[in-house]
């Protein structure tokens, strides 16, 4: 008889979440309000149109956090009010009938609203409603810099006197931040309310929820996503494998009273160390060139690249929610030009080397990665399941401040576009070739019905 006692092997059962995890049951905690925010956070500015979109009498819709805004331009003024009639919750914006320069009527049944308080003042063919003054739509405050138009996405009931100047929900801006923030590597990055900017780029919906999207424009570890797109050859850019925090401080918080919330990185500096090689798998990179930058990125979800692709431009992005499975897209690049042939050659630039191959090529890269983790995060698990690591640092920082500085978390969409996944509009728009998206689809010709 054997008396030994059995040997008892352990068993790793690869498919159980790691306690070693960077992003555990204490760590997620921290950022709980984060992961609530399916729909978007709420009180924030959000760009919503480029000025060219909107000329002189057009009339827009769109829908930013579930909540659908219309947007006018009548007189010279810009005015932004809730794109939903109180009567029965039809889209304004979808068959745009105004009879003055003042207000918006209802194409359906005929309420009529004013465009600067949101007031119900008037119905086409019930004059002497006793409704009349008593109710009324939100309106949203909207600002319009560099070529676009922002507006200030309030809950209902957020007191306009506590609106904060647009500035609060942009970037930190130089040289008046040189001291705090120095640098010497590159020129001071241009800024959007600076004067003289000038704002060149696209928006568009991309296919997965806003925050897969906004970790993405600062993700440290993606590098491998971009190794073979044209303008990293076309500048004779060597990239490393990837890099990781080599730093007591590899991030720089923002968390001013009287400022943007945010956190800077010092990407491809002495912060941060380059993996050069990867023994495992036969990977070596030899004479590694890649471009020193810095990235911040502030709420509610605004990314900032310095001197991007090259010196004195800065590129902006925005991930506006839609929905929950949709964002709008904004690429933005900034430069300052002070005299109408620096802004041609600026334009021109734009034209043939940025939009080809950094939104177009570069970006291109992003907006399908982002697409392959959707299915993951879709049904709110991957949150939970998620198994980060160090070089996640970034978004782990970012949803620890997301969660403490936003000022509102949109509750999901009401009577609006995508609040319903299997509605019978959505299916026959999707059967038609019409993907969801950012604008309202306009009524034009019933004999499409």
């Amino acid at each position: 008889m054997n008396d030994q006692a059995p040997v008892r092997r352990r068993t790793v059962r690869v498919n159980e979440i790691s306690t070693a995890r960077m992003n555990d049951e204490k760590t997620q905690s921290q950022y709980q309000p984060y992961k609530d925010a399916a729909w978007g956070f709420v009180n924030h500015w959000y760009p919503a149109l480029f000025s060219e979109e909107l000329p002189e009498q057009a009339v827009e819709g769109i829908q930013i956090a579930g909540i659908p805004i219309l947007l006018r331009r009548a007189a010279g003024k810009l005015y932004a009010i809730k794109d939903q009639c109180v009567h029965r919750g039809v889209r304004l914006s979808a068959k745009p009938t105004c009879f003055n320069d003042t207000s918006i009527t209802c194409w359906y049944h005929g309420f009529n609203f004013d465009l600067a308080s949101g007031v119900l003042n008037t119905i086409v063919a019930n004059p002497d409603s006793k409704l009349i003054g008593k109710t009324g739509v939100t309106t949203y405050p909207v600002e319009e810099i560099a070529g676009m138009i922002f507006v200030f996405v309030r809950e209902d009931d957020f007191p306009l006197e506590d609106v904060p100047p647009l500035a609060h929900d942009l970037p930190v801006r130089f040289p008046e931040n040189n001291e705090r923030f120095p640098h010497p590597l590159w020129p001071d990055a241009p800024g959007i309310l600076d004067e003289g900017a000038v704002a060149l780029g696209l928006h568009r919906t991309g296919q997965s929820n806003w925050r897969i999207a906004c970790e993405n424009g600062f993700d440290n570890a993606h590098i491998l996503v971009h190794k073979d797109n044209a303008i990293v050859h076309a500048m004779d850019w060597v990239l490393p494998l990837g890099i990781v925090p080599d730093h007591e401080e590899p991030i720089s918080l923002i968390e001013d009273e009287d400022g943007p919330k945010g956190m800077m990185q010092w990407l491809f500096t002495d912060r941060w160390k380059p993996i050069l090689e990867n023994p495992d798998l036969g990977l070596k990179i030899e004479g590694a060139n890649s471009r020193f930058y810095r990235t911040s990125v502030v709420l509610p979800g605004c990314l900032m690249v310095e001197n991007w692709p090259e010196d004195h431009v800065v590129q902006y992005e925005w991930y506006v929610p839609i929905t929950d499975d949709l964002y709008e897209y904004w690429e933005v690049m900034v430069r300052i030009c002070k005299t109408d042939d620096e802004r041609k050659k600026f334009q021109y630039r734009f034209d043939n080397l940025y939009m080809p191959l950094c939104i177009r090529g570069f970006n291109d890269s992003d907006l399908y990665a982002r697409e392959a983790m959707e299915e993951f995060y879709t049904d709110g698990t991957g949150w939970d399941d998620e198994q980060l690591v160090e070089t996640d640092v970034s978004p782990v920082t970012w949803r620890k401040l997301a969660s403490r500085w936003n000022r509102g978390i949109a509750k999901p969409g009401k009577g609006v576009t995508n609040a319903t996944k299997t509605s019978s509009i959505r299916l026959r728009r999707l059967a038609q070739g019409k993907a969801p998206g950012y604008k309202v689809e306009k009524i034009e010709n019933v004999n499409d019905y």
